[in-house]
């Protein structure tokens, strides 16, 4: 529990201590109080700083894509939280990036108050996946960004994480459980599938087959063009009716 009460109590004490002026001590922190200077519209003039604020976020999301894209990793997925766990790397790997700008520019206090605010996040918030956290706390960033009078800051940070978001998701991941193949024609049924799914642009990154239980699992990527619709369509009538089998669906 006090695990969870401390990052509260940093974070309130960030916000509970308007910063009024240019440059305010934040009480608190020791004998020597910790100065906080906020730049306001003024930061747009700081080209220096925003470009490079934007290589540095470019850089940690390619090392973040680098890692999570191993192949090692790609080899041994075999589920849908597997097969996205690398944008999950790049997401994180953004999200440290923004913290470390932030510290390295504008001070230990700023990195306290992000530590405390995504703690509340991480153990309050009910979300189903890590992407989905990171996204969450890089809005919060953004956020935060804008009420500490750093306009310059969250402008950078949406612009670049607004494309990075278009990348990660330029493909959709499916996982596809085909139950009921016919039992004599199970090998014939399962590539069926397999060349549908392929012939709509789709790579199929993991293939499970059952004949005991005439059953095929299809992990598979698609463009975003290929939309789930189109998918079913062409399962219900491209694939010979005596190779078909009941087809449920997973999306991530």
């Amino acid at each position: 529990m006090l695990k969870l009460i401390r990052p509260g109590f940093v974070a309130l004490t960030g916000l509970l201590f308007p910063l009024s002026s240019r440059s305010q001590a934040l009480p608190g922190f020791g004998e020597n109080p910790i100065e906080w200077r906020h730049e306001g519209w003024s930061g747009f003039t700081d080209v220096d700083f925003m470009v490079n604020a934007f290589l540095t976020l470019a850089l940690a999301a390619v090392l973040g894509t680098l890692i999570g894209y191993h192949p090692r990793h790609l080899r041994t997925a075999d589920t849908l939280e597997k097969i996205d766990a690398p944008k999950a790397y790049t997401i994180y790997s953004v999200v440290g990036a923004i913290i470390g700008i932030m510290v390295l520019k504008y001070g230990l206090v700023m990195g306290l108050v992000i530590f405390g605010i995504g703690g509340l996040i991480r153990f309050r918030t009910d979300l189903r996946a890590a992407m989905l956290t990171g996204e969450v706390i890089l809005v919060t960033l953004i956020g935060l960004s804008c009420g500490l009078e750093l306009p310059h800051v969250a402008v950078v940070t949406t612009a670049f994480v607004f494309v990075l978001i278009y990348a990660i998701d330029a493909r959709v991941t499916y996982r596809v459980e085909i139950k009921g193949l016919p039992e004599g024609r199970f090998v014939e049924a399962a590539a069926a599938y397999r060349q549908l799914v392929e012939s709509h642009g789709c790579r199929v990154v993991n293939e499970k087959k059952n004949p005991s239980k005439q059953r095929v699992i299809l992990l598979f990527q698609c463009p975003q063009k290929t939309g789930r619709h189109e998918l079913e369509e062409a399962f219900d009538t491209r694939v010979e009716p005596g190779l078909r089998g009941a087809v449920d669906w997973e999306v991530d």
